[in-house]
């Protein structure tokens, strides 16, 4: 008997995940944040770093109407 195929499963639009980062990086990431206008969140300013390293390294850029 054949195993009945499945459709892949669309990605969700967000993703969680879990990342470790060192307790001086999350200091400077916090340091940073209270350097700018307004209050942004850690996933915020982690989200937009990421971003900007992907621009940077002329990865594709994400869609003008995915959230940060």
């Amino acid at each position: 008997m054949k195993a009945a195929r499945r459709e892949p499963r669309p990605r969700p639009a967000l993703e969680r995940l879990n990342l470790r980062l060192p307790s001086d990086m999350l200091d400077a990431i916090d340091a940073a944040r209270a350097c700018r206008a307004g209050n942004v969140s850690r996933n915020t300013w982690i989200t937009e770093a990421v971003q900007e390293k992907l621009s940077r390294s002329g990865a594709p850029e994400r869609s003008k109407g995915e959230e940060v």
